[in-house]
């Protein structure tokens, strides 16, 4: 199998991946919908509650210490996927990262043009005077973050629940899927909407599917791997199945 997606990929010249938690795993960061994930552990509210913009607004101090204690990762280095992408993209194959992800980790390990559909938590904001803040403002902060220059609340730049996503990147992500030949889904569920409706812009010659569960995907793919994404993607790593 990885052999057929090693011919795919020396025969493609327009490679666009869209990935999903599953991509970062492998670096230490969990799958909110695995067994282990977060959406399975116990807080006085349900994830999904916690992270909308409603919630943000009616109970942030609460917003903030999830926040503080579940989505900043310290020390998340990017894997084998991360950059092989990263390398596919130095060599003019790939032409786009499309991310579900927050981390940063594609950019980290080299990636140039990375659309990020749910934003990033190194991106924060103040919502009165615009400051920018990285993620350790809001990592050592206590309470909720206020702007050193305004006061104001200092929001990271990640889409809740309840929240659109940005019309220029989601542009560029169907633009860039569009253009494809070949389209790698990786590391994700294909579960969450609008980003998951993204591949059926998709026209090209090959669609892979490198996930380690079933996606909705699979019955158009050109090839479909169940194995950990580094590990198909770095030719130089055993493939355990």
């Amino acid at each position: 199998m990885v052999e057929a997606l090693e011919k795919i990929l020396a025969n493609s010249s327009r490679i666009v991946f869209f990935g999903g938690a599953g991509v970062s795993t492998e670096s230490g960061i969990p799958d909110f919908r695995s067994v282990d994930g977060l959406y399975h552990q116990k807080y006085a509210y349900p994830p999904e509650t916690i992270l909308s913009h409603r919630f943000w607004e009616e109970n942030t101090a609460e917003f903030y210490k999830f926040y503080r204690e579940k989505m900043i990762f310290k020390g998340a280095k990017p894997n084998a996927a991360h950059l092989r992408l990263a390398r596919l993209e130095a060599e003019g194959k790939l032409k786009a990262v499309i991310t579900q992800n927050i981390d940063g980790l594609h950019q980290a390990a080299g990636s140039k043009t990375v659309y990020e559909l749910h934003g990033s938590v190194h991106r924060n904001y103040c919502i009165g005077c615009g400051k920018f803040y990285g993620p350790e403002f809001i990592a050592q902060s206590t309470g909720v973050p206020r702007c050193t220059a305004c006061g104001c609340l200092v929001k990271p730049d990640v889409v809740l629940y309840q929240e659109g996503l940005d019309q220029q990147t989601l542009s560029g992500a169907v633009k860039a899927i569009r253009s494809a030949d070949t389209l790698i889904i990786g590391g994700t569920s294909m579960v969450v909407y609008p980003a998951a409706g993204l591949v059926d812009y998709f026209r090209g010659d090959n669609l892979v599917v490198i996930n380690m569960q079933p996606t909705r995907a699979d019955r158009t793919a050109s090839l479909c791997i169940a194995a950990p994404i580094g590990q198909v993607l770095d030719p130089d790593t055993p493939l355990q199945l």
